[in-house]
C-alpha cells in the first residue's frame, strides 16, 4: 500500500461504526503499519471551535478512531510549512503546526489547501491485508490529486462506487441505511 491511494469502503462493512462509507487517503506506510486519514466524514463543527485563536471557518473531520483527542492536517502547502510529511508529489501531512495557525489566520492557507482531523485511521501490516483481502476495503489511485482537499465529501463515497463500476453502482443508489429503504 503506497502513500496518496485511497481505501474506499466496501459496501459489505455497513454497520461499521467508524469507517461505513468512508474514503480514506494514505498518508504514511510504516515497518509496523499503516496511517490514513477519513476524508469525507466532517464532523458539524469547526476548528475555531477547539482553537480559539483560529478567526476563519475551517471544518473540521473525523479522521478515524485512533487519537480522536489529537488533531492532525493534510495540505497541500508542504513549501510553506516546515516539518511538513510527503504524501504524494502534491499532498503532505502534519508539519510546524504554529506555522500552520500562522497561515491560518493570515489567510495565506484556505479549506482548499488543508484538511483538520481529529484521530487517524492505522492498521498494522498483517490487519490491512486481511481486511483488503475480506473484500472490506478497495484500493484506487487518488483520482483527486490535490483536489482531493476541495472536493466536496457529501456523496463522495456514492460517487466512487459508481466510478467503480460493476458490482459497486447498485450500491452507489442505496440509501445509507438500507434498512430503511
Amino acid at each position: 500500500m503506497e502513500s496518496g491511494k485511497l481505501l474506499i469502503a466496501e459496501p459489505s462493512i455497513f454497520g461499521d461504526q467508524n469507517f461505513h462509507r468512508s474514503i480514506v487517503i494514505m498518508v504514511e506506510k510504516k515497518n509496523k503499519g499503516f496511517l490514513g486519514f477519513i476524508i469525507n466524514k466532517p464532523l458539524g463543527y469547526e476548528l475555531k471551535d477547539i482553537l480559539p485563536e483560529i478567526q476563519i471557518s475551517f471544518p473540521l473531520y473525523n479522521g478515524g478512531p485512533v487519537e480522536q483527542d489529537n488533531l492532525f492536517f493534510v495540505h497541500n502547502a508542504g513549501h510553506l510549512i516546515p516539518g511538513s510529511f510527503k504524501i504524494d508529489d502534491k499532498l503532505f501531512w502534519g508539519g510546524d503546526f504554529e506555522k500552520v495557525l500562522a497561515l491560518v489566520n493570515d489567510g495565506v492557507l484556505s479549506p482548499k489547501d488543508i484538511r483538520f482531523f481529529l484521530g487517524y485511521s492505522g492498521w498494522s501490516s498483517d490487519q490491512l491485508k486481511q481486511e483488503i483481502g475480506a473484500n472490506s476495503w478497495v484500493v484506487v489511485e487518488n483520482p483527486f490529486a490535490t483536489n482531493i482537499l476541495s472536493h466536496q465529501t457529501e456523496g463522495l463515497w456514492r460517487e466512487q462506487m459508481k466510478a467503480l463500476g460493476g458490482k459497486y453502482v447498485i450500491w452507489s443508489n442505496t440509501p445509507e441505511n438500507p434498512y430503511h429503504n
